[in-house]
């Protein structure tokens, strides 16, 4: 290797940054790099765990600027990527090299160039867009640091905005040391909040627990050292005199401070603990819903906090100075009030498909007209409102009338004296000998059915999917039975395209029916479902088309079903049919009488109002749909129903008519920071690599690879129905696991026995029942999420399954050898600005490192053919490799630096015309500049070699 070559790889400590996942040399053994933070005087701080035996698992801190051998050369070695080692990979479908890849994409943090939000759909709380832009602002580069203050009014989730903001810093490798401050009395409250909802552990200290820890650690070690994310009162903390040396030697990626109109009085103890922290943190959130006294100059100070250049005069300063720093949204706001009433997507009409009912429905009608619901006259049942329960059985399908039939015929011959209801036994006899043989042929909202689903494009060689509804158990699995067949499927596909789900299914079983529908790669084509995924079940991931077989009556569990697809996260315009059965028989109650009209006032009440939940008054649906045909009993229409029920609910209390009713938005656009940009267009989300689509398939390999016998070593025990893995955590996750709260631990017995799962439905029960309990709020089951200490365990896990800068050849379907290498651009400050995964063959490079490895048929299905490989004449080829992946991000940097030098530019011409000197001097304004010069991308990448593909020798790959 020549000397230029040997000088191609950045040294530690000049102007690049050790990547989280890099593995470096340190007084002769191994360590597996965690984070990497710059210091004013000792070079990098780089935080590692052990790899080689002698240190394996354990912690350390080193500093490159203290670290020296014994001759003063540098004491930290990063390996050169040309004296990588390529060694053959022996495992079953190359598990070990796809896990290990997926552990480097997973590891390393996003660049500053990436604005998009990566995790925001991943944790256990709804997909509100309002909720994601404090996160979008934080990552926006408009401010120089992630800075802000999130203003919302009370009860719009700023707790959950703060978690999704620090979700995204952490992912950044910029949310490694957080420290939140909060009044005493929700300390718990948001520690709860985020541990729960987004896996942030944080420990919670008062001045008794800082005591404690002061007696268990090394005398004069700083307490805010122990624990790396912590959750302090503002109470015991503003004493600065007790805390103040400890607070000032100490640097945080992150600092929350609720409640922050508190800070504002300037001189007070709180403002003094304000000024302390802030020159502290990289990020700063203050968060209040009252963050305005009326005082324009004390205001300034606080947002002085996070950007002392924001405002030039604070006695005369515009929303348009501090939108960089400010979101304030009221329940009025344009985007809550949308997403809130349900608005989630805009949506279809309902589109009402008319069939005509055949010979034998019309027979049927004919029946249910003369005897059990005449225009006149009095009806053959005594019971007023079960002729209607025939009516809707019917409407629903003939499967589901038969069985209604059946269950009264038993119910009359129990009585004791049958004689007194002959007529009406004669009756249903009737009906029974009606829907006897009758088969789908006989049936017209079946034919109808399926035209639909063919002209939507369900069938078995589609990926199109769809829900269909009906409030009848018979119902659905008559149509389980009959529609695939009849969309032809056939084999297996026969079986799998179709899935029904029903309040008779036990709970595990109906979340099955949910994740299998949501899986893209699920079989799945068609879910049949009763009203039992019309409550808070998302439908949508994988599916924009829902038809009513049968429409309940009842507005707001029509608008209930809709909503299952019409949700925020939505890529296409949700489409609702509704089947409506006419007849021409005379006085025939049709589909036309009830369900059409609901369908058109449910539509008519969303687009005016946002939700139909107002328009009877009676805010439930079984109240609704009971009040309705009592309503037709007395001969009123549907109209005249609901009118009526509306003026007396309203006239008994009017608060929730008041609080459904449509309200104008009198937000002032300059106040209202969420209109900033395009309100209503979702966040961006990041461009996030990954070999593996889910965090369930990455953790399923990974424990394979790592615990081959998971189920000895571990004691793992896994339900395949319901999610849940169960295992006793290994002495190294243990020691981890002393970063969660300390309550949590000691209840939920951590130590002993893990639950976890990656299934949300189980978790989120989890937490719904551990909040019922009286306890124990914390919840026996915590969701895998990518920040969970488990899935960050195992990912160390799998980067040190591999030596010492050793990297797997890979048997592909390539023509020639493929080096895969990751290149990274950091700043002054050894963050990333730019991450690219690159694909080197030959002299071409493509930064598609995934695509190439999907291209190549790398995946779980690709069998290991063992073949043996030239790895001298491979390893011979990386050098090469390396010069051509350098000069590919050396022609792209100035394109890629766009993104940063933007808003940094902006920010300085902004600071250029800050004068104002009375909140801070020229040696902030100094600070402030070189900060904005830290923040571009300074010398040269850092080249990994990763692994290498490689053809067979006789150009084939066998395939599992």
């Amino acid at each position: 290797m020549t000397a230029q070559q040997s000088s191609r790889q950045p040294a530690p400590g000049t102007g690049t940054s050790l990547p989280p996942g890099a593995q470096i040399v340190v007084r002769d053994e191994e360590w597996l790099v965690k984070n990497v933070t710059r210091t004013d005087h000792d070079g990098d701080r780089i935080e590692a765990v052990g790899v080689s035996e002698f240190v394996r698992d354990q912690e350390a801190v080193f500093f490159t600027g203290l670290e020296r051998t014994r001759d003063g050369a540098p004491g930290i070695e990063l390996m050169d990527p040309a004296k990588t080692t390529l060694i053959s990979d022996d495992s079953p479908n190359f598990r070990r090299s796809r896990v290990f890849l997926e552990a480097i994409l997973r590891k390393t943090p996003l660049p500053q160039s990436e604005r998009g939000l990566a995790l925001a759909d991943s944790f256990l709380l709804d997909p509100l867009p309002y909720q994601q832009r404090p996160a979008q602002l934080a990552l926006s580069g408009r401010n120089l640091r992630p800075r802000m203050l999130i203003a919302d009014v009370v009860g719009l989730g700023k707790t959950l905005e703060i978690g999704l903001t620090l979700a995204e810093l952490i992912r950044r490798g910029r949310g490694e040391r957080i420290l939140v401050v909060t009044p005493q009395h929700v300390l718990e409250q948001f520690q709860h909040e985020l541990w729960t909802r987004f896996a942030i552990p944080l420990i919670r200290l008062d001045s008794a627990g800082i005591e404690r820890i002061q007696r268990e650690i090394p005398a004069g070690r700083n307490p805010f050292t122990f624990f790396k994310r912590v959750i302090v009162s503002i109470d015991t903390l503003k004493n600065t005199d007790q805390y103040k040396h400890h607070l000032e030697h100490i640097r945080w990626d992150a600092v929350v401070i609720d409640e922050s109109h508190n800070l504002i009085n300037r001189g007070s103890l709180r403002n003094q603990l304000a000024q302390l922290l802030a020159p502290q943190t990289d990020a700063l959130i203050l968060a209040s819903a009252t963050p305005h006294n009326g005082n324009a100059r004390s205001f300034a100070e606080l947002i002085a906090l996070l950007d002392p250049a924001a405002i030039r005069d604070p006695e005369r300063y515009s929303a348009e100075d501090i939108k960089h720093l400010f979101i304030r949204r009221t329940k009025v706001s344009a985007e809550v009030r949308e997403k809130m009433s349900g608005q989630w997507a805009d949506r279809g009409p309902s589109e009402s498909v008319h069939s005509p009912a055949t010979p034998a429905e019309e027979k049927i009608f004919e029946e249910l007209s003369q005897v059990w619901l005449p225009a006149e006259g009095s009806s053959v049942s005594d019971v007023p409102l079960f002729p209607y329960t025939l009516l809707k059985s019917f409407l629903s399908s003939h499967a589901a009338l038969s069985s209604t039939v059946e269950a009264r015929i038993k119910t009359l011959m129990k009585k004791d004296a049958p004689e007194a209801t002959g007529a009406e036994l004669a009756a249903l006899q009737r009906l029974r000998d009606l829907t006897a043989g009758m088969t789908e042929q006989d049936s017209a909202k079946f034919t109808a059915l399926v035209e639909q689903l063919k002209a939507i494009g369900v069938g078995p060689r589609s990926e199109t999917r769809v829900v269909v509804f009906s409030e009848r158990v018979q119902t659905l699995e008559w149509l389980r039975s009959t529609v695939p067949a009849a969309l032809g499927f056939k084999g297996k596909a026969l079986e799998e395209a179709a899935r029904v789900m029903h309040g008779g299914l036990s709970d595990e079983q109906q979340m099955q029916c949910v994740e299998d529908f949501g899986l893209a790669d699920a079989p799945v084509r068609i879910l049949f479902t009763g009203d039992v995924a019309s409550e808070g079940v998302n439908l949508h991931r994988q599916c924009h088309q829902l038809i009513h077989y049968d429409v309940p009556w009842s507005l707001i569990r029509i608008e209930q079903r809709n909503g299952r697809i019409d949700r925020y996260g939505q890529a296409h315009k949700p489409q609702f049919r509704a089947l409506i059965l006419t007849s021409d028989v005379d006085g025939a109650k049709d589909d036309r009488t009830v369900a059409e009209r609901l369908l058109e006032r449910e539509d008519e009440a969303h687009r005016s109002l946002g939700t139909a939940e107002a328009v009877s008054g009676l805010y439930r649906a079984e109240a609704e749909e009971k009040s309705l045909i009592q309503d037709l009993l007395k001969g009123r229409t549907v109209d005249e129903s609901l009118q009526h029920t509306a003026e007396e609910a309203g006239g008994a209390d009017d608060f929730l008519a008041d609080f459904f009713a449509q309200v104008d938005d009198t937000t002032e656009p300059a106040a209202d920071a969420a209109a900033s940009d395009d309100s209503s267009a979702a966040p961006p989300q990041a461009h996030v690599p990954r070999l593996f689509t889910t965090t369930r398939e990455f953790v399923d390999e990974a424990v394979r690879e790592v615990f081959p016998d998971a189920q000895q070593s571990l004691g793992m025990d896994r339900d395949p129905e319901n999610g849940l893995i169960s295992f006793k955590p290994p002495a190294d996750l243990v020691h981890r696991l002393k970063a969660l709260p300390p309550d949590y631990r000691r209840e939920q017995r951590l130590s002993e026995r893990l639950l976890v799962t990656l299934n949300r439905k189980l978790a989120d029960r989890s937490l719904v029942r551990a909040r019922e309990s009286g306890t124990s709020s914390w919840p026996e089951i915590s969701l895998l999420t990518d920040l969970h200490p488990v899935v960050e365990w195992l990912t160390d896990k799998v980067l040190v399954k591999l030596g010492r800068q050793e990297a797997p050849v890979i048997t592909a379907d390539v023509e020639e050898p493929v080096y895969l290498v990751q290149g990274i651009y950091s700043n002054a400050l050894g963050r990333p600005t730019v991450v690219k995964w690159m694909a080197v063959t030959g002299e071409e490079v493509t930064d598609d490192m995934v695509g190439t490895l999907r291209e190549a048929g790398i995946g779980p299905t690709m069998a290991n053919p063992l073949r043996r490989h030239d790895v001298d004449g491979l390893r011979a080829g990386i050098p090469d490799a390396l010069e051509a992946a350098e000069a590919f991000l050396s022609r792209h940097r100035s394109d890629w630096d766009e993104a940063l030098l933007a808003p940094i530019e902006e920010y300085r011409q902004r600071l250029g015309k800050w004068e104002q000197s009375t909140l801070a001097g020229e040696e902030t304004k100094d600070e402030l500049s070189r900060l904005a010069d830290s923040l571009l991308t300074t010398g040269r990448p850092m080249l990994r070699v990763l692994a290498v593909l490689d053809s067979a020798h006789d150009g084939s790959v066998a395939q599992a």
